[in-house]
């Protein structure tokens, strides 16, 4: 791969999904590409830059979709589910008992395992849940991997990931070598494409926003962005959790850490919010460059 078609494929990448791939990640891109091309008759990376420089909206689209991580697992880094579990959820219930309903959002809900898990979380508290209305709404780049995640159908080894056996005895049925979610817990989400880059307050507000490992892959110009963004669909006294490698620390004033909760967030005061709200217009005509 030469160097005008790796930077093409950079700047395809970047205005596409937000990866910012560094100098070096050739690799990357010809591991990941080359099988792709190959599938679709090309000859190598070459040949698939002269096709998406021609404009092939399914082939740009398939192209996005290779290059973007889904590594994802139940109780991913746990951590943030003994958050949710026993942090979010009873002040949740205290603050939302009035109108009896809550609403999350996992951003990048890849192939479904964390959306599930927060499920699974959930229905282990129906006692305290009994006639609340709970909204999950689970959102990726992927239409692929949204299809996989709406059939809840995982192999051994993915269930082997994270998921305690009592769960998934509970949870799921067996067929074959794989296991299916059952409808009961699959009807709880509802599963959306979804690009972080693009405009997504039509999904509402929510009361808790999972948006984990995804923004590691992103400028900081670009992440200033989202957080900016998902500060005004948060209720003011909602949560925002990252992954263990994101922060909001030096990025932006919208959100402040939460003592002694890693990866847990709440939104700043009204002027704060205000004050970067303001701001967002700017910083989506950037992104959308």
């Amino acid at each position: 791969m030469n160097a005008p078609d790796y930077e093409y494929l950079r700047k395809l990448l970047k205005e596409r999904s937000g990866l910012d791939l560094s100098a070096d990640k050739q690799y990357l891109i010809e591991s990941r590409l080359l099988p792709l091309a190959r599938k679709a008759g090309l000859s190598g990376i070459p040949e698939l830059v002269q096709k998406l420089q021609g404009g092939s909206s399914a082939l740009i689209t398939s192209v996005v979709e290779a290059m973007t991580t889904n590594e994802t697992f139940f109780f991913r880094d746990k951590v943030p589910f003994d958050h949710f579990r026993d942090t979010i959820m009873p002040e949740v219930l205290k603050a939302r008992a009035g109108r009896r309903s809550v609403r999350i959002w996992c951003a990048a809900g890849s192939t479904g395992q964390e959306p599930y898990s927060l499920a699974m979380t959930l229905k282990e508290m129906s006692a305290a849940l009994s006639g609340w209305r709970v909204e999950i709404i689970a959102t990726d780049l992927s239409q692929e991997v949204l299809e996989k995640a709406k059939a809840g159908v995982y192999s051994q080894f993915e269930v082997q990931r994270g998921l305690p056996i009592q769960m998934l005895m509970k949870y799921f049925k067996q067929t074959g070598e794989t296991w299916q979610v059952n409808p009961e817990l699959r009807a709880m989400i509802q599963h959306r494409q979804l690009n972080l880059l693009q405009d997504f307050s039509h999904l509402g507000t929510f009361d808790v926003i999972f948006c984990r490992n995804v923004l590691i892959y992103f400028d900081q110009e670009t992440k200033i962005n989202i957080f900016n963004r998902l500060a005004r669909q948060i209720e003011p006294d909602g949560f925002l959790v990252l992954g263990a490698a994101e922060t909001v620390v030096g990025l932006t004033d919208t959100f402040k850490p939460i003592a002694d909760r890693r990866g847990l967030y709440k939104p700043n005061d009204a002027r704060a919010v205000a004050a970067n709200a303001a701001a967002a217009p700017r910083m989506a005509a950037m992104a959308g460059r």
